[in-house]
């Protein structure tokens, strides 16, 4: 019998998980649930994700989202605080979204969730918390009863413990998270400053990222280096060797049933970051 390389299907799969969740970033449907609690998007977006986070502070949150701007998380938070919401209401609001939105646009996605939902929640109870902050604060969420959107969470909560595996791979790096978006950017050949511009980094915060990397010698100029972009490569791998706990648990056959269910719905989801955002977004999603 051929061994199982849970490399590549976690490489594989780690696309669907993220395209299953990020498109929701920029979904007008959810960006206008968030504008009626009276929190713009970006910043409903940043409430959204954090809710389970939030009782911890800015300054926590700041720490597990890496490379999004402490700027625009303490201006979620001062949202929040002035316009009589709460984290929970953004919560549910996305959670509207999410049922919605993968209705009119990815329905296919429906089936898959429903019946890998239950057997995702039992990879979850099993991943170690330590050091996975974001993650571990989702497991005090209440699960949903509908069996949707239940499944989407599993697969969101998946996603935010591969989240925490790679900042921390970043901080052992002995990267900030503005340096880190810097060579990510050159490693996916995005125009100059791109990506930490897109996550609300100021152009003198993108400049210290790159003095900072000059010193270390991860680039040169403008420009990233070949050991700045041989960095970027061995974090991306090492994201992957070691979040293969996820497939290895939930079984060879059920990995291979997930790409094979999820992989199409994905691309239409995608397709829907392509015309909300643009297609720069979401470049975990995106095929290298």
């Amino acid at each position: 019998m051929t061994e199982t390389d849970w490399i590549a299907i976690t490489r594989r799969n780690s696309r669907s998980v993220q395209t299953t969740v990020g498109w929701i970033f920029w979904d007008p449907g959810a960006v206008a649930r968030y504008e009626l609690l009276g929190v713009p998007g970006p910043l409903g977006y940043i409430g959204a994700r954090a809710a389970p986070l939030a009782p911890a502070g800015p300054e926590a949150v700041e720490a597990a989202f890496g490379s999004i701007s402490a700027v625009g998380i303490a201006l979620a938070f001062d949202a929040v605080g002035k316009n009589g919401t709460t984290f929970d209401d953004l919560w549910q609001a996305r959670n509207d979204a999410v049922v919605a939105g993968l209705r009119e646009h990815a329905p296919d996605i429906e089936e898959p969730l429903i019946e890998l939902g239950p057997p995702l929640w039992e990879v979850v109870a099993q991943l170690p918390t330590v050091g996975r902050p974001l993650y571990a604060s989702h497991l005090r969420m209440g699960r949903p009863a509908d069996p949707f959107l239940s499944g989407w969470h599993a697969v969101n909560t998946i996603r935010e413990w591969r989240g925490d595996t790679h900042w921390a791979i970043v901080a052992a790096s002995g990267l900030s998270g503005i340096e880190a978006s810097i060579l990510h950017n050159a490693w996916l050949g995005y125009d100059r400053n791109w990506l930490p511009t897109s996550r609300g980094s100021t152009p003198e915060e993108t400049e210290r990222g790159w003095e900072v990397l000059r010193v270390k010698g991860l680039a040169a100029g403008d420009i990233a280096t070949a050991e700045g972009i041989a960095l970027r490569q061995h974090i991306e791998d090492e994201t992957d060797r070691l979040t293969t706990l996820v497939w290895e648990l939930l079984g060879a056959q059920r990995s291979r049933a997930f790409a094979v269910d999820f992989e199409p719905p994905c691309e239409l989801l995608l397709a829907r970051v392509d015309d909300t955002a643009g297609h720069n977004y979401q470049p975990a999603s995106r095929v290298r």
